[in-house]
C-alpha cells in the first residue's frame, strides 16, 4: 500500500511540475491559439493552430506585416460563449489545449505608428507611406481589396491592422469612426510565428517581401 501512495504521489508531483512549468511558458514564452474566424484565408484557415510568441520588449518589435494576436479593442467582436466543459478550459488555461478565441483577434500588421495608411491607389492597392503595398504573395487571386475608401495616421503606441481575406474581415477599416480603429500596442499578445495544425500546412510565418520595401513614416 505504501508503495503504491507513493507511485501516485510521485505521479501527482510530476503532473504538478508539468502544469506549473506549462503555466509559466504560457505567461512569458508562447502560446498556442486556434484560429476562430476565415479572416486570415489563406494565410491562415478557420481552427487552424497557430503559436504566438509573448511580447516582452518594446513597441519597436511590432512591425509591418507581421501577423499578431491581440485583444479586442472595443466592440470587434459578438458576445463569445465556449462549448468547451471545465476540465478542458483548464487545460487551456495552463497552456496545455490551444486557447478559446474569447476576446482575441488574429490579423495582419499594416501601418504602425506615424504611418500614413490608404485606401487606395489608382491600382486599387493599399498605400503605406505613399508606397503601393504589392499583396499577391498573401492575398488570395481574386479577392478584392479596396472595399472602403479611407486614409488615417496611425498614432503613438498604436497599430492598423487588416484581414488577408479582406472581404471577410472586420478589421481596423472598419472602425476608423472611433476611437477602436487603431489597436493599442498594449493589447498586441505576441506575433505569431509558427502554423502548428494542421501537420500538413506546418509552417513559419515571416513577415512578406512587399512590406520591407516600405518606406518609414516622415517625421
Amino acid at each position: 500500500m505504501r508503495a503504491l501512495w507513493a507511485a501516485v504521489r510521485e505521479l501527482l508531483i510530476v503532473v504538478g511540475i508539468a502544469l506549473i512549468l506549462s503555466s509559466i511558458v504560457r505567461a512569458f514564452v508562447f502560446q498556442a491559439f486556434y484560429v476562430p474566424s476565415a479572416s486570415m484565408e489563406d494565410t491562415l484557415l478557420l481552427e487552424d493552430r497557430i503559436i504566438a510568441t509573448k511580447i516582452t520588449k518594446p513597441f519597436t518589435d511590432i512591425k509591418r506585416g507581421q501577423i499578431v494576436v491581440f485583444k479586442d479593442p472595443g466592440d470587434w467582436l459578438p458576445e463569445f460563449e465556449t462549448d468547451r466543459n471545465t476540465f478542458l478550459h483548464l487545460l487551456s488555461v495552463v497552456g496545455l489545449l490551444p486557447s478559446d478565441a474569447g476576446d482575441d483577434l488574429v490579423k495582419r500588421v499594416i501601418g504602425i505608428q506615424g504611418d500614413t495608411v490608404k485606401c487606395c491607389s489608382q491600382n486599387g492597392k493599399i498605400l503605406i507611406n505613399n508606397q503601393e503595398l504589392l499583396d499577391s504573395e498573401f492575398i488570395k487571386p481574386g479577392v478584392e481589396t479596396n472595399q472602403v475608401e479611407f486614409e488615417i495616421t496611425v498614432p503613438k503606441k498604436r497599430i492598423f491592422v487588416m484581414g488577408d481575406n479582406r472581404p471577410d474581415s472586420r478589421d481596423s477599416r472598419f472602425h476608423l469612426e472611433t476611437a477602436y480603429g487603431t489597436v493599442p500596442v498594449k493589447n498586441v499578445v505576441g506575433p505569431v510565428q509558427i502554423r502548428i495544425w494542421p501537420f500538413n500546412r506546418f509552417a513559419t510565418l515571416g513577415i512578406p517581401d512587399a512590406f520591407k520595401i516600405i518606406p518609414d513614416a516622415q517625421s
